[in-house]
């Protein structure tokens, strides 16, 4: 059943009720990054910030501001999801809301008769991106993953370069990310601020305790809400190492690491290795989060082939070498949130194809699931390569392959 829900894709929009001039009405939700998403909505033709959506209030105010000066017109605001699916008039959700939303917000809006963009990771767990390309491809919605490097030019070039065979066959690629985060220190109990919805923040998540050092972005580190790093800046470089190499489910996860550098609340390595075995090729991920490592090789998805290297950094510019280290050529890059959301809008308006489809996504993403269940259990998980499904797991493996949800909530 997976491989099949894989397999299959998202349904394209139905066009035949969409003219070209159709303006394509969007709710955002999550107004961190989400005001990355509304400021690229706002300059792409045929979209329409129809309303904002958050927890906090001062986020919505913001959000809300921010559409009607530019556009003169001020845009639904709302603390509650459920309020913005309710608007028969919204076609579409974008979801910038922690991780542990995605899925289910995605879900819920599939059901809704939305179409959606998600942020990456796009789910919180294995079993949850599974579940999100099965609702999206079951309810005929297009859902577009925000990986937004799918729609850079020069990314797409350096891909069709090493699938035409530059750097000869293809055998490894190698990841890397580098941050100076600082600790997060001990969190506090502490009353919840004024400006925030606090259990509408926590949504689908089991509930916990209010802390000062939670909200709104230190949940990253802490596996009741996020994924670490793999599952934060990991389905970047995994999504395009995995895509050059042509490559879907590996057959083993191994994965070591530690936390290195502050004795605090984070329970998510910030020192990390994961090595991904797809038998005829392999993927080596990277991370340190807090010691950025200057002047290090190698950059973030380097392919080694036969004839040579195509080293790629983080904006997307790329070289190819040949097997003495001798450069080739350099190609100059770049990619931006809008160009991934004109191709979701097109998509909607014009049938055109997704870059960054769910369906296809939630395998690069996959990858950052097994390295966290290997990293949290045995240090290496087996996996089925047709279906991406663990192979003799134990019960502890099996256990974070999903999640428990709070009552009323789930996938």
């Amino acid at each position: 059943m997976l491989a099949a829900v894989l397999a299959s894709g998202v349904a394209p929009a139905l066009a035949a009720d969409r003219s070209p001039s159709r303006r394509v009405r969007v709710g955002v939700m999550g107004l961190g990054r989400g005001m990355d998403h509304v400021a690229a909505l706002l300059d792409v033709p045929g979209a329409e910030v129809a309303c904002v959506c958050d927890v906090d209030e001062r986020r919505r105010d913001a959000a809300a501001q921010r559409v009607l000066s530019k556009t003169g017109r001020r845009p639904g605001s709302v603390a509650d999801l459920r309020r913005m699916l309710d608007d028969r008039d919204i076609d579409a959700v974008s979801i910038a809301a922690p991780n542990f939303w995605h899925a289910v917000a995605g879900v819920m809006a599939c059901k809704a008769g939305k179409h959606v963009y998600v942020e990456k990771p796009g789910s919180h767990n294995a079993h949850e991106g599974m579940r999100l390309a099965e609702v999206a491809r079951s309810a005929g919605r297009v859902v577009q993953l925000g990986t937004q490097r799918r729609s850079s030019p020069s990314v797409r070039r350096a891909i069709e370069e090493l699938h035409a065979g530059v750097i000869g066959p293809v055998r490894m690629a190698r990841c890397r990310y580098d941050n100076a985060r600082a600790t997060l220190g001990r969190g506090k109990p502490a009353p919840v601020p004024s400006w925030l919805d606090f259990g509408l923040w926590q949504g689908p998540a089991p509930e916990r305790p209010y802390l000062d050092n939670l909200v709104h972005y230190q949940w990253h580190w802490r596996w009741h809400w996020g994924g670490g790093e793999l599952a934060n800046n990991g389905p970047h470089a995994l999504d395009i190492a995995r895509w050059g190499l042509g490559v879907q489910f590996p057959r083993r996860v191994t994965a070591n690491g530690s936390r290195l550098h502050f004795d605090d609340d984070q329970e998510t390595p910030d020192t990390l290795s994961a090595h991904f075995d797809f038998g005829s090729a392999g993927i080596l991920w990277d991370h340190s989060s807090c010691h950025p490592r200057k002047g290090d090789a190698p950059g973030f998805v380097t392919f080694y082939g036969d004839g040579g290297i195509l080293a790629m950094d983080a904006s997307g510019s790329y070289r190819v070498l040949d097997p003495a280290g001798k450069e080739l050529r350099a190609v100059k890059g770049g990619y931006n949130d809008k160009a991934h959301f004109s191709n979701f809008i097109d998509a909607l308006r014009d049938d055109v194809p997704l870059n960054a489809p769910v369906a296809d996504g939630v395998r690069s993403v996959h990858l950052c699931h097994l390295g966290n269940i290997a990293w949290r259990t045995t240090g290496a998980v087996d996996v089925d390569p047709a279906t991406g499904a663990l192979r003799g797991a134990g019960r502890a493996q099996r256990k974070l392959w999903s999640r428990e949800y709070r009552r009323g909530w789930g996938v």
